[in-house]
């Protein structure tokens, strides 16, 4: 399992500068490709840089995740260390522009369920926002903003 997800992070990330997936499901699995056990390019959670920020989220959200910030813990697998049980990705519902996929793991034991909203841009699948039951990844981001 693990080369398959190698060349999937590998297919993932080949395209410089391309914002978006094909689906909203591969656009989350892309995500959590970057939180494995493997090679260290793909271990150290979703890159910070510009070009991942354009590929992964909406424009309003990309600037948010590559500001300057001092957060306690990566959002997306709420913790600042992670050892990811299999992710489990299903599509909640369609509305409008938006579709909500739920995501949901464990990490070290614990069991995570995260909302992502993704919608269509011209190239493909990006996250608007991600939710927890208490916080959002825009909340979160603003909150621990230096």
């Amino acid at each position: 399992m693990r080369p398959l997800l190698s060349v999937l992070v590998l297919l993932g990330s080949v395209s410089d500068a391309v914002a978006g997936f094909g689906t909203p499901e591969s656009l989350v699995r892309n995500v959590y490709a970057h939180y494995g056990q493997g090679a260290p390019e793909l271990s150290a959670g979703l890159p910070r840089t510009a070009e991942a920020a354009r590929q992964f989220f909406d424009p309003s959200l990309a600037k948010a995740w590559t500001a300057p910030r001092r957060e306690p813990y990566d959002f997306l697998v709420q913790s600042p260390r992670w050892k990811l049980g299999p992710v489990a990705i299903s599509i909640l519902r369609k509305q409008f522009d938006k579709t909500y996929v739920a995501a949901a793991f464990d990490n070290q034991g614990r069991r995570v369920t995260l909302n992502f909203i993704v919608v269509k841009g011209l190239d493909g699948w990006v996250i608007l926002d991600v939710e927890t039951p208490h916080d959002s990844l825009r909340q979160f981001l603003e909150q621990f903003r230096k």
